[in-house]
């Protein structure tokens, strides 16, 4: 009987959250239920390639914070929301409708409510208010789980507390809010920062990219890379996936387009020489009992079996051409 990955290879810890590599933001009923479509007809193996965020903060109009907060929720409670693979955008800790979309997203959706998005964290006070009012109200409404929460990081105080925020053990992922933090510098960055190739070259952004993906990583939470600007030309999302992936560590990005999705989902991809070699070294490994094996003049242990197997599995679940016997293997599924 054979051994799977999982089964093995975290016995002294967890592996990172297992989620979509990009999350696409919709901020009304009609941009909402769009997603929705294409999240179902780009599934994959039965799976979603991206979530949707359904933007509770700058899509609701002033006056108007219930009524959007009551629209998203009834649709992610709903059957379009075919995969329970949505999230809303509350308002900010400090805004006085965070809670009442807290209440309204519980109580209405959380039995399918795939994680709340706080933007705007600005301490650990705001994340441990947010969270520990999201369990109150879900512990009303009989729901056993925890609702996962992800945090935007856009100020000062919440990049210094970033590492504190982030250990809340509810907290899944962790964003920098580009655009947010580049206005919160008063023109000490300048604009240019907010886009590429800046938000990567300019030395105060990388620095902050940097620790929030080092926050994240850490507490066992993903990094997730914030907007790109440019949404006409959807190679400068793939690029700028791959960018962060590769050189800053994130593994999820968010898309303000339906045409930057499927570039952004390629751009965190792995290329197919390395998901070639995972699948051989895992297939070895797992027939050696998961015992030290040699590929390519190479030997691997299970410090390197553990990085192949989340490289194969986000292979996996973003789409990509896995070998055939890899995915007999370990996905349970028949090759496409």
């Amino acid at each position: 009987m054979t051994t799977h990955p999982k089964d093995v290879l975290f016995v002294d810890g967890k592996p990172l959250p297992a989620i979509p590599v990009c999350e696409h933001f919709a901020g009304n009923e009609k941009f909402i239920r769009r997603a929705f479509e294409k999240q179902r007809t780009t599934a994959v193996a039965g799976q979603p390639l991206f979530d949707v965020l359904c933007d509770l903060e700058d899509g609701a109009a002033p006056g108007r914070e219930r009524e959007t907060a009551e629209m998203a929720a009834e649709l992610v409670a709903g059957s379009d929301n075919a995969f329970g693979r949505a999230g809303v955008r509350i308002h900010d800790a400090s805004h006085p409708h965070c809670v009442k979309d807290v209440e309204i997203a519980v109580r209405i959706a959380g039995s399918r409510l795939a994680y709340v998005t706080l933007p705007k964290c600005d301490s650990r006070m705001d994340a441990l208010k947010v969270a520990s009012y999201m369990n109150h109200v879900a512990e009303e409404c009989g729901h056993r789980r925890l609702i996962p929460l992800h945090v935007m990081i856009e100020t000062h105080n919440g990049l210094r507390d970033v590492f504190d925020i982030v250990d809340l053990g509810q907290i899944e992922g962790v964003n920098l809010g580009i655009m947010d933090f580049v206005s919160s510098h008063q023109g000490a960055i300048p604009a240019s920062a907010m886009s590429s190739p800046g938000q990567f070259d300019h030395p105060l952004v990388r620095r902050a990219k940097l620790r929030v993906s080092a926050a994240a990583l850490g507490a066992g939470a993903l990094p997730i890379h914030g907007i790109t600007q440019d949404y006409r030309d959807a190679s400068v999302a793939e690029a700028d996936a791959r960018r962060a992936r590769e050189e800053f560590g994130y593994l999820r990005q968010y898309s303000i387009h339906p045409d930057q999705i499927l570039p952004i989902v390629r751009g965190m991809q792995p290329d197919a020489e390395e998901i070639g070699d995972a699948a051989a070294i895992l297939l070895s490994a797992q027939a050696a009992h998961w015992g030290p094996v040699g590929h390519q003049g190479k030997l691997h242990d299970r410090a390197s079996f553990r990085y192949f197997w989340q490289l194969l599995d986000r292979a996996w679940r973003t789409g990509a051409a896995v070998p055939a016997d890899a995915i007999q293997a370990f996905f349970d599924k028949e090759p496409q």
